[in-house]
Order: C-alpha cells, then sequence, then structure tokens
C-alpha cells in the first residue's frame, strides 16, 4: 500500500476529509524526541500566513520556544514513517499512537 491509499484508509475510518500534503510542504516535529512513545500529531487549523500545520512529538510534549524544527514532510518517510497514513487527516485532527498497535484519532473542536 503507497503512501495515498493508507492515508485515504485512515480518512475513510475516522471520517475526515482527505487533505494531501503539498510536495514542499512544511511540518513541524520535535526532533530531540524522536524514538520515545507515544507518537502525538495535531493539525492545526491554519491561520492567514500560516505555512505549518502538523505538530509532531514523541513521549513527553515541551513548551520550550525551540521545541519543534520545521522540515519537509518526506523526510518523515526516513525518520518517522509511523506517522505517513495519519498526514492527510482534515485540519483540527490529532492522532496518538505508540510501537505496541496503541491509535487514538480524533476531531478537535476547540
Amino acid at each position: 500500500m503507497n503512501i495515498k491509499e493508507s492515508q485515504l484508509k485512515i480518512c475513510a475510518k475516522y471520517q475526515s476529509e482527505f487533505e494531501q500534503l503539498k510536495p514542499n510542504e512544511m511540518v513541524a516535529i520535535a526532533l530531540d524526541t524522536l524514538g520515545q512513545m507515544p507518537i502525538v500529531g495535531q493539525r492545526i487549523v491554519l491561520e492567514k500566513d500560516e505555512k505549518v500545520s502538523w505538530f509532531i512529538y514523541c513521549g513527553e510534549y515541551s513548551d520550550a520556544n525551540d521545541f519543534y524544527k520545521p522540515i519537509h514532510w518526506y523526510h518523515l518517510i526516513e525518520i518517522l514513517p509511523e506517522v505517513l497514513p495519519y498526514l492527510g487527516l482534515e485540519q483540527g485532527f490529532r492522532f496518538i499512537i505508540d510501537n505496541e498497535g496503541y491509535e487514538d484519532v480524533w476531531k478537535d473542536e476547540n
């Protein structure tokens, strides 16, 4: 199954519109947390002039100013492929996954 097919499957499972990432779109990831569990992602609703909609971290969240680093989404193919199926979810969705099969996906209505 390719990336788009896995994203469409997750969108159907959780009743989300499919919002495909553009080829050069950036995501924000907490690189220093890679390798920890769980993996948490949130796609925010973009405001005017905002460019990054996905924020992803592993383990514990931090409110430090340098917690997230912007990268092109396709780097996730190598550094965090587990999140790729979820990146087609529409704005407002969140997910939590781990390496033992846990999966929680929901739309944040706030």
